[in-house]
């Protein structure tokens, strides 16, 4: 089996990575901001890079993967939220991930000289 490798966003208590490493892919790195979920994420892989603060995270410096995985906070998206939607301040840390995931394209296609390698455009689908 290829070595598939797994990046997590708002990466909580690992579940992605968990399940993930469960199908034979490694979980490189993850982001999460909170002290308790990384302590449990640390446990289950100790040697998973983490990278903090998704604000501060520069997508086109973190070891590439395969697989990015996310689920970003939604309380300004619940029914007993605010409902200020993708505009409220948690909520909004959604676009956080597509900047990164932007990032890690224009650093890869910068790498290969060649973007469609790396990536299918107009498909749908990637290419590893």
């Amino acid at each position: 089996m290829p070595d598939i490798k797994l990046g997590s966003l708002f990466d909580g208590i690992g579940v992605f990575p968990l399940a993930a490493s469960r199908c034979g892919i490694r979980p490189v790195w993850a982001s999460e901001i909170e002290k308790a979920p990384i302590s449990i994420t640390k446990r289950h892989f100790p040697d998973m890079a983490h990278l903090g603060d998704i604000t501060k995270v520069d997508g086109g410096k973190i070891p590439p993967v395969h697989i990015i995985t996310f689920g970003s906070p939604c309380q300004n998206l619940s029914l007993i939220g605010n409902r200020s939607g993708l505009a409220g301040a948690k909520s909004s840390l959604f676009y956080q991930a597509f900047r990164i995931i932007q990032e890690m394209r224009d650093a890869t296609d910068n790498l290969s000289g060649c973007p469609d390698i790396r990536w299918s455009h107009g498909t749908g689908s990637g290419c590893c």
